[in-house]
């Protein structure tokens, strides 16, 4: 039996080290980061949810985001110029399109690229989706003109197509090419003002387009609100966002040779998520996976639709785009264009 003396030392030493046992514990429990990130990865800005082991082989533990640029009014449709080694992307609300280089400069290099005119503050008239074409040209989706145009590399301007059967579209807002020249399109309302019930729309419905051959089509019709738009790399899968509140989901189709889509089906749902955000644009890697901008961040998706995990800006993302050499994912998040250099390598489009 220890004397009076020891026993009052031996409670002091007990409590002391419950105490510190305490303090860690509180530590941990307060920490914002998840548990399989490591200190490097959350140096950058905006956090990284580790899901899934898998998503390691594609993000790396001392992957970060990087804010490259920012004070924007509403950034979308960044596409990586190879020719120039620069990032173009969309001020939807500015009516600009923008350009950032690899020394940190953002400058504009098409102003009113949405519109020919300036538009009410806020309105969303700017350009939205653009992907690469031929001879290191881009297409640009334009809300306030409602149609889609090719830039050239010394940025002249050609209507690609304006109309469906006579109609003005609603207003264009992502596009991508099949390996086949093919371009497939997206037409949700977002650029009229009162949207479905606007008095300027001619459209009935809110499709997904395929033009070919000079040949235009409806390939889809009965999506709410079309938007992100995306092939798997064996051009037998074609992935559409459906950016609709009441019904927040990507959906996967069937591509028959001939270019039609068929059997429709639920690729993943979110409309339960609270996160900011809904179903927008999306780019795929040479294996298959999913890099999705959605409620919170960009949900990383497995080609058998499991969520892996979720890269997370300090801001809601509506879009992505892979540049440098092809293992770079560029967001464009509400005012701000960020960065991560991830493992995983993109899926190289048509022009690009």
């Amino acid at each position: 039996m220890a004397a009076e003396g020891d026993l009052g030392s031996l409670m002091v030493k007990k409590a002391s080290f419950l105490l510190a046992i305490a303090i860690v514990t509180i530590s941990c429990s307060t920490s914002t980061s998840p548990p399989s990130t490591s200190a490097k990865e959350t140096s950058g800005v905006g956090s990284i949810v580790r899901l899934d082991p898998a998503f390691d082989a594609l993000v790396p533990l001392d992957a970060h985001i990087e804010k490259l640029a920012g004070d924007f009014q509403f950034t979308e449709g960044p596409v990586w110029r190879p020719q120039e080694q620069d990032l173009w992307f969309s001020d939807v609300m500015g009516n600009a399109v923008r350009q950032w280089s690899p020394d940190g400069k953002s400058t504009i290099a098409i102003q009113h690229a949405g519109t020919d005119g300036d538009g009410a503050p806020g309105a969303l008239i700017g350009p939205n989706g653009e992907i690469a074409d031929k001879d290191g040209a881009v297409l640009i989706c334009q809300h306030g003109n409602r149609r889609i145009v090719r830039v050239s590399r010394d940025l002249q301007i050609t209507p690609l197509v304006e109309r469906f059967e006579g109609k003005r579209f609603n207003s264009p807002n992502d596009l991508v090419y099949k390996y086949d020249g093919s371009l497939y399109f997206t037409d949700p309302p977002y650029g009229l003002a009162k949207q479905d019930d606007d008095p300027a729309k001619e459209l009935p419905f809110n499709g997904v387009f395929r033009l070919a051959n000079g040949k235009l089509q409806v390939v889809i019709r009965d999506l709410t609100r079309p938007n992100g738009i995306a092939f798997s790399p064996d051009q037998k899968i074609l992935y559409v966002a459906n950016s609709d509140e009441k019904h927040k989901v990507w959906m996967r189709y069937d591509v028959a040779d001939d270019g039609a889509v068929s059997n429709g089906r639920v690729f993943f749902d979110v409309t339960a998520e609270k996160e900011d955000g809904l179903p927008d644009g999306m780019k795929l890697d040479s294996q298959g996976n999913l890099y999705c901008a959605g409620p919170g961040g960009i949900w990383v998706f497995s080609p058998d639709g499991k969520h892996l995990g979720t890269i997370k800006p300090p801001e809601t993302p509506a879009n992505c785009s892979w540049g440098d050499d092809g293992k770079s994912l560029y967001i464009t998040a509400r005012t701000d264009l960020y960065r991560i250099k991830l493992a995983s390598t993109g899926e190289r489009t048509l022009y690009q």
